[in-house]
Parts: structure tokens; sequence; C-alpha cells
């Protein structure tokens, strides 16, 4: 994982303002570009992170897929609708 002033290091020159010391300075754009790429870093990072986080509950629940649901064999099934409803045409 990069540290934000890495985003900016290749970018970054000095200038001498008037009666001043030398100030490190960005330009504009080179800090859109910055930015931009610190964003799509860590969208990649959060995805990363949310998919360890779930293989790491998978883990915990000792879990591998659904579990069957048991069910009593002796229980009657019924029919949804009378035996004597006349059939759609």
């Amino acid at each position: 994982m990069k540290n934000p002033a890495d985003y900016l290091a290749n970018h970054v020159f000095e200038a001498r303002r008037p009666r001043r010391d030398l100030q490190p300075v960005v330009a504009y754009a080179d800090a859109v570009a910055a930015i931009t790429q610190a964003l799509a870093d860590a969208e990649k990072y959060k995805y990363l992170l949310m998919r360890a986080l779930r293989r790491h509950a998978d883990e915990l629940s000792g879990a591998t897929g659904p579990q069957p649901v048991p069910y009593a064999t002796e229980t009657p099934v019924l029919p949804m609708y009378p035996a004597r409803l006349p059939l759609a045409a």
C-alpha cells in the first residue's frame, strides 16, 4: 500500500517565492492525476479487503455451502386445490 506522499513524489518541484525560501509545489494537473490514481488504488484495496473478510467469515462459520434443511418424512402432503375444480380452457 502506498504512502500518500508517494503519489505526488514524481510531480513535486521547488519554486522560490519573492523573499521566501524554496517551497514544494505541485501543478494542478499533476495533483488531479495523483488523486485519481489514489482513488483507483483505494477501490482496488477495498475490493481485496471485502473479499478477504468474506473468506474469513466463511472459515469461521465452517460452512462450505448451503446446508440442506432437514424435514420430516411423516408429514402428509395435501393438495393445494380441491380435486373437483374445472380445468382451465
